[in-house]
């Protein structure tokens, strides 16, 4: 038989107290995540303007975790929780709704634009003096 103090068994209703108490948290931390990682804080609201809408589209992403823990040996005593998350939200482009038609414009970085086009021109320039040197060599 056990006594009230041993606690060698587990307690259910401590270890319920724990689960919703890291419940709590990671409901805390979704709703706090989730009002800053949003459209509207990448971009804002639709605007409609003289019979034309744009409206912004972002990439937003989301990761949570928690635990919870409990130790229930006779020579020990302890309590536990835990929570973490994050969450990121990127602009990607717009949708401009004119005259019935919609259309998807990316937003494009700019270091795409400038990047590709020089690391095709130093390959090129690469490609042909390696071919004149193979073309000497003969």
């Amino acid at each position: 038989m056990t006594t009230p103090d041993d606690k060698s068994q587990p307690d259910p209703a401590g270890e319920s107290t724990i689960a919703r108490a890291s419940a709590d948290l990671l409901e805390h931390l979704a709703d706090k995540f989730g009002a800053r990682a949003s459209v509207q804080a990448v971009y804002g609201e639709p605007v409609t303007i003289g019979g034309v809408t744009v409206i912004p589209v972002a990439e937003i992403a989301y990761g949570f975790g928690g635990g919870a823990s409990r130790d229930t040996t006779a020579a020990k005593t302890g309590e536990g929780g835990g929570g973490g998350g994050g969450a990121a939200a990127r602009p990607r482009g717009f949708i401009v709704i004119k005259d019935g038609t919609a259309t998807y414009k990316p937003v494009r970085d700019p270091w795409v634009d400038i990047v590709v086009p020089l690391a095709a021109l130093v390959t090129g320039i690469a490609a042909s003096r390696l071919v004149r040197r193979r073309a000497a060599k003969r």
